[in-house]
C-alpha cells in the first residue's frame, strides 16, 4: 500500500482561535500582536479579513493598523493557543496513531493504515476538517502526499489558496504543479540559501530537480543531495509520534524591552538565561556539553552582533557552570556597541543518570542545591527564589514569569 502523509495546518491560528472563542469579533478583521511598548509589537497573526488590507505576520502593529484602521487587536493568549493546539491533537488522533506535532499549528498525520476505516484520502481530509472545525471552530488546510515534504509543499503552496483547502501533490502531477513554482516556495529552503541556488542559475524547483546533483554535493555535501530530493519529491523521514523527546539542544532568548548598553546590565540577562535553560535541561533529565550565546544588536540599518560556542571541560545542568561559559564567550566576541536581544543554549544534551565525576567541581553539592531550588520554584512559582541581580532594573526575570514562548500567558 502507497503512503499517505497529511499536513495540516491552521488557519491563522492564534486569530482563528480568538475569534472563536468570541462572537462579537466573528465578522471583524482580527490581529494577534504583542506589546509594542515592549518592543513586541508585532504582528503574530492575522485573520484573513485582515490580510484582504495588506496586514502580513511579521510586520509591525503600526504598520498593520495603518492599513487596517477598523482592525481588533488582540494581545496573544499563548496558554490558550497551547490548549487548543493539544485539543486538535487529540482529534486527528481519531484518525490515526501516527500523528507528529510540527509545530503549535501545524501537524503531520500518517493515514496510510486508516484508509480501510475512514476511506480515501480526501474522504479522510474532508472529514478531519469537518471534526476539527466542530471541535474548536478553527479551520484547517491539508496538503496530501507520499511524504512528508510532498504533503508539506502541497499544503503550504496549494490547500492554503483552494477554495476547499484540500491538496494533494505526488509524483503523478509534481512536474506540472511544483516544478514550476519559485525555489523559495520549497521546503527547507530559507533566504539565503535561494540567493546560493539563483547565483548557480536555479530560479525554479524544476530548475534545481534537474541540476546535476554531484554539483550541489560538492557545493553543500549531504545538504546538497537533500535539497535535489525534495525537489525530485524524495524524502523518507516517517511520521514519528515522539520526535519530540530526544532533544538535541535546550536554549532561551529574550528581546529586551530596551537597548542594554553596559556590561553589567548584560550580565544579569545572560545570569537569567543561564538559570532557566539549566532548569530546562534537568526537569527534561539531561546534562549538556556545549554552552552557545547569540546576541544581536540594536541597529537595525547595520545589523550587528554574534552567535559562538564552546565546549565544556564535563557536561552540566547548573545554571552557573553555563553563564560562566557564555559569560566569557560574550566578552570575547562583544562590540561594546548596544544589544536588542540575547540567547543561551546548552547543546550535544546526554542522560544526566551517568556522567564522569570530576573530584574538583563539588557537583553533589551543586546538584542538591539546585534540587532544592527546582522544588521550591515547581511549588510555589517561577519567582519564588531569584538571585539579587534579577531585582535590579536589568532584570526581566518576573516578566518572564508571566509568559510562555515570549508571549503573556
Amino acid at each position: 500500500m502507497k503512503k499517505v502523509i497529511f499536513l495540516v495546518d491552521m488557519q491563522s491560528f492564534y486569530a482563528s482561535v480568538e475569534k472563536a472563542d468570541n462572537a462579537r469579533i466573528q465578522n471583524k478583521p482580527v490581529i494577534v500582536a504583542g506589546d509594542p511598548e515592549r518592543r513586541s509589537g508585532i504582528i503574530l497573526a492575522a485573520c484573513p479579513l485582515a490580510k484582504k488590507f495588506g496586514v502580513k505576520t511579521a510586520e509591525p502593529l503600526w504598520e498593520a493598523k495603518r492599513k487596517c484602521p477598523e482592525a481588533v487587536i488582540v494581545r496573544p493568549r499563548m496558554k490558550r493557543y497551547i490548549e487548543v493546539s493539544y485539543q486538535i491533537t487529540q482529534i486527528v488522533e481519531q484518525f490515526t496513531d501516527l500523528v507528529e506535532v510540527f509545530s503549535i499549528d501545524e501537524q503531520f498525520l500518517d493515514v496510510t493504515g486508516s484508509q480501510r476505516l475512514f476511506g480515501e484520502p480526501l474522504t479522510i481530509a474532508k472529514k478531519i476538517q469537518t471534526a476539527v472545525m466542530e471541535g474548536t471552530g478553527v479551520y484547517s488546510r491539508i496538503g496530501i502526499g507520499p511524504n512528508k515534504v510532498l504533503a508539506k509543499i502541497a499544503c503550504d503552496a496549494f490547500a492554503k489558496k483552494n477554495r476547499d483547502g484540500i491538496f494533494q501533490l505526488d509524483h503523478s502531477n509534481m512536474k506540472e504543479q511544483m516544478w514550476p513554482l519559485p525555489i523559495g516556495k520549497m521546503f527547507g529552503v530559507g533566504s539565503r540559501m535561494v540567493h546560493h541556488l539563483e547565483r548557480l542559475g536555479i530560479q525554479k524547483i524544476g530548475h534545481l530537480a534537474q541540476f546535476p546533483v554531484h554539483i550541489l554535493k560538492k557545493r553543500w555535501g549531504i545538504n546538497g543531495e537533500v535539497l535535489w530530493q525534495t525537489a525530485n519529491g524524495i524524502n523518507y523521514s516517517p511520521v514519528t509520534p515522539h520526535t519530540h523527546e530526544n532533544q538535541k539542544a535546550i536554549g532561551h532568548q529574550i528581546t529586551l524591552p530596551r537597548d542594554y548598553r553596559t556590561i553589567e546590565e548584560i550580565k544579569v540577562i545572560l545570569l537569567e538565561l543561564s538559570e532557566e535553560v539549566a532548569q530546562r535541561v534537568r526537569a527534561k533529565n539531561y546534562r549538556g556539553n556545549t554552552v552557545s550565546v547569540g546576541v544581536r544588536g540594536a541597529d537595525f540599518e547595520n545589523p550587528t552582533g554574534f552567535h559562538r560556542q564552546v565546549k565544556l571541560t564535563s557536561p552540566t545542568n547548573f545554571g552557573m557552570d553555563i553563564f560562566k561559559a557564555a559569560f566569557k564567550l560574550f566578552c570575547a566576541h562583544w562590540d561594546r556597541l548596544p544589544i536588542r536581544s540575547a540567547g543561551i543554549t546548552l547543546s550535544q544534551l546526554q542522560p544526566a543518570d551517568s556522567y564522569q565525576l570530576n573530584l574538583f567541581d563539588f557537583s553533589m553539592r551543586k546538584e542538591e542545591l539546585n534540587q532544592a531550588m527546582d522544588v521550591i520554584r515547581s511549588k510555589y512559582g517561577q519567582t519564588a527564589i531569584v538571585r539579587a541581580s534579577s531585582l535590579t532594573k536589568s532584570g526581566q526575570v518576573f516578566d518572564r514569569a508571566e509568559k510562555i514562548g515570549g508571549h503573556y500567558k
